[in-house]
């Protein structure tokens, strides 16, 4: 997908770039900083004393050298320091220096850390809330695959607001609620006699070939319903624009979940059209699922930012939204 949120060590990852969260030195240090050093090897410093440093919210680019990835982005994080020295603002940058980087070396995967969230203390919520703000900014008018790693699930926080009602409407999706997923029909049960068998053969072919429209045709008439071009759609979607040439030239196909969903909330569908659009592809919505009830809750909610659900999916251990 173009936008994943990970729980990984940034240094295994086998991408176009990785960042790195440096000091303005550049020579190394503590945390994600000395760990990419040593996993790259001495090569790397060797290349950034020649790079005479670099400013908070700025970027610079050498070699990944042992590492997997082919390139290192270093980019330097603000200090918290209360937030009224522009900490905010030089974080933004850093994420929009590092893609602007990664876009002039043609790079088409890339991998950040958390930047400024460890020994330069920037509230983690708050780090986390920027870094997706600026990597979906980003991705609404570039095509890149872009990863947010998180060393420990743990460490990853949303907002406690959201954390509450969420839980509230978790609690409530537990009263019965018939409106909300329909009964599977039951078999009839019913004896045929062989005559009544043999009737029945030309008639299901008839209405085997014509069938109700397939997961593309909903989809498909749903994008010239709402008006949005094609591009539009799969961007809001977290799809990758690969998958959705593929999903519009096969009238046939058969998504994951996921990725059903994903279209869902780029369109802006009711939980309705949302059920009926899962059930084109031959899926359903369970309360027995964490992923399905969150999803239900951001519907319901009538709150179709992609990036803010997968943060919650991502918090809680779910698949996030988009093409896998």
């Amino acid at each position: 997908m173009p936008f994943n949120i990970i729980e990984a060590d940034i240094t295994t990852l086998k991408v176009d770039a990785i960042v790195n969260a440096a000091n303005p030195s550049l020579l190394g240090g503590g945390g994600v900083d000395g760990c990419i050093h040593r996993a790259a090897g001495p090569e790397l410093l060797a290349e950034c004393r020649k790079l005479n440093g670099c400013e908070t919210g700025s970027a610079k680019l050498t070699r990944g050298y042992a590492l997997k990835s082919k390139y290192v982005i270093h980019t330097v994080g603000p200090i918290w320091r209360g937030g009224n020295s522009n900490e905010a603002e030089l974080l933004y940058s850093c994420y929009k220096s590092s893609l602007k980087l990664a876009l002039e070396h043609g790079i088409e995967s890339i991998a950040f850390p958390l930047i400024s969230a460890g020994a330069y203390h920037f509230p983690r919520k708050r780090a986390i809330d920027i870094a997706v703000l600026a990597i979906k900014d980003f991705l609404k008018k570039n095509d890149m695959t872009v990863y947010l790693t998180i060393y420990q699930r743990r460490d990853f926080d949303i907002d406690l607001k959201l954390r509450c009602a969420l839980k509230a409407y978790i609690k409530k999706s537990c009263e019965p609620d018939d409106r909300l997923f329909s009964m599977q029909s039951r078999a009839s049960g019913a004896a045929f006699s062989d005559h009544a068998r043999k009737r029945q053969i030309p008639e299901l072919e008839e209405a085997l070939n014509n069938l109700d429209e397939s997961f593309t045709e909903m989809l498909l008439r749903k994008i010239d319903e709402s008006g949005m071009t094609d591009a539009e759609c799969y961007k809001r979607a977290n799809i990758d624009r690969k998958l959705f040439s593929k999903i519009r030239n096969d009238k046939s196909y058969k998504p994951a979940k996921p990725t059903v969903i994903a279209f869902a909330i780029a369109l802006r569908l009711s939980l309705k059209d949302t059920i009926d659009m899962l059930k084109k592809a031959g899926f359903a919505l369970s309360r027995s699922s964490k992923f399905d009830v969150i999803v239900e809750y951001f519907i319901n909610s009538e709150n179709y930012d992609i990036f803010e659900i997968n943060k919650v999916l991502f918090a809680f251990d779910q698949k996030l939204l988009g093409s896998f």
